[in-house]
């Protein structure tokens, strides 16, 4: 990697390694950091005129100890109106951290949008930031590239906390690519191409739930699990042979399929918990069709959701995309599709729930006897209307723990992420993070541009069109 100097204005920045594999626009990143100059206005004078965003540096010929000149303006701060209105979006960027939350971007380092929104989606649960604080940055009981993926990130999400100007991810890009391979393909002009983000997203959640349960990090131990991990109950059965199993599994994302009987996230959820499978019957000493039928038998603190809207083309031979409308809520009640178990041990919270909030509406506790919430069975928003409610009937927020024992789940959730995608193909066109604030705040984080949103617009990525739909949608819980 070649070192240069940087000549910006009365500044010189000498020792500036230039990493010849990666796209020049990652060179512009670190110098972003260096100037506060934004990429997009910064003009490097290399030879041949002005390096782009895309060049190919064996062309530029950068030597070793070369001095760049740059030209641009960087940021300014701007001052919020003495008088009159002031709105959200004219203060101050840092009086908007204050008033909104995180609101730092991460730059797109050549079709990296599928990364920048899975990691703003995930750095949105502070008991996981909480969890990556306590790792011990020892690598002994995992393999080097595990330990590296979760170090980078753990140092950016304190990154992404400690600015309110956009990051460069590059060195969790680079680990990510050594520990995962496919996500460092090459088009054939030589630009790196775009990826899946629930790809990303599973195997950042896999890493995680291996590095964070080490024999060094046991408070942490099966966090990743008890944050994200849902625990199934399945009956397999063969209408032919009439025989019957049953197994357990740990799942970190429910599906929901899409069909055209699918109107309802609930609909899809339902779909997605039954399967054919085909294998050998010992009875009928042949293959056959095998229904299996899952229930949720153990619940989460944030419940991940992923609408199964691509399939291969085989016409076209890529993953194609199901733009049918499929509604979801901003509150969700997964109480139908739990085990008979787990319903008998969420009956109790949610009398405490609906306790709760009938006080706080002036109304009397119910008189109804444990047991007798029948109608509980329903799905509170299976219409997809949501509760105006939802923070105020959450529980106090448990910063950086798991939640403790006297905390109940009640499967209810609440929206708090969003990660939608725009386009035809899973490995093309752009995806985006939404996610909720502390404060309660929508922002949408477009890359290395986020802006605020109203709460209003967030279940109206449905799909249906071209426009940005739902792909992956995370729920916190509420709890008693």
């Amino acid at each position: 990697m070649p070192t240069v100097t940087v000549k910006w204005q009365k500044e010189l920045f000498p020792a500036v390694e230039i990493d010849t594999s990666q796209p020049p626009l990652v060179f512009k990143c670190q110098l972003y950091d260096l100037t506060g100059v934004p990429p997009e206005r910064q003009k490097i004078m290399v030879k041949g005129g002005l390096l782009k965003d895309d060049a190919d540096w064996s062309t530029v010929g950068v030597r070793e100890g070369q001095k760049l000149m740059m030209m641009g303006t960087a940021d300014e701060i701007p001052k919020a109106p003495e008088k009159g209105t002031v709105f959200m979006e004219d203060l101050p960027e840092e009086e908007q951290v204050v008033a909104v939350g995180h609101t730092a971007g991460l730059f797109n380092l050549g079709n990296t949008c599928y990364m920048n929104s899975t990691l703003q989606c995930l750095h949105s649960v502070p008991e996981l930031k909480s969890a990556l604080l306590k790792y011990p940055g020892r690598a002994n009981e995992l393999d080097q590239t595990s330990h590296l993926l979760t170090v980078a990130t753990r140092d950016l999400f304190n990154e992404l906390d400690r600015n309110v100007k956009p990051v460069a991810p590059m060195q969790f890009w680079m680990v990510l690519r050594k520990k995962y391979p496919q996500f460092g393909q090459l088009s054939n002009n030589g630009a790196f191409m775009q990826q899946d983000a629930e790809e990303c997203w599973t195997q950042l959640m896999y890493t995680l739930s291996q590095s964070l349960t080490t024999p060094d990090s046991r408070e942490n131990s099966e966090i990743v699990k008890t944050l994200f991990g849902i625990d199934l109950v399945s009956r397999i059965h063969c209408a032919e042979s009439s025989e019957e199993s049953s197994e357990t599994e740990s799942i970190y994302a429910l599906k929901c399929h899409i069909s055209h009987e699918v109107n309802h996230l609930h609909e899809g959820l339902k779909h997605g918990l039954k399967s054919d499978l085909e294998k050998v019957s010992p009875s009928l000493g042949r293959s056959a069709v095998y229904l299996k039928e899952s229930r949720i038998n153990g619940l989460p603190r944030y419940l991940t959701v992923q609408f199964v809207r691509f399939f291969w083309k085989r016409e076209s031979n890529q993953k194609a995309k199901i733009l049918r409308k499929v509604d979801y809520p901003l509150e969700l009640d997964v109480f139908d599709l739990c085990s008979d178990e787990l319903r008998k041990k969420l009956e109790s919270p949610r009398q405490i729930l609906r306790d709760e909030e009938n006080k706080k509406l002036g109304l009397k506790p119910s008189e109804k006897k444990s047991g007798s919430n029948i109608e509980d069975v329903k799905m509170l928003d299976a219409e997809g209307s949501s509760s105006g409610n939802g923070e105020a009937s959450t529980a106090t927020s448990i910063e950086g723990a798991l939640p403790e024992k006297e905390m109940q789940l009640t499967g209810i959730y609440d929206l708090v992420a969003v990660l939608t995608h725009k386009g035809r193909s899973a490995d093309s066109g752009h995806y985006v993070a939404w996610a909720k604030q502390e404060s309660g705040k929508w922002i949408q984080f477009d890359d290395d541009n986020p802006s605020a949103q109203r709460e209003e617009d967030i279940t109206k990525l449905s799909g249906g069109g071209d426009w940005h739909m739902a792909y992956i949608c995370m729920y916190k819980a509420r709890v008693v």
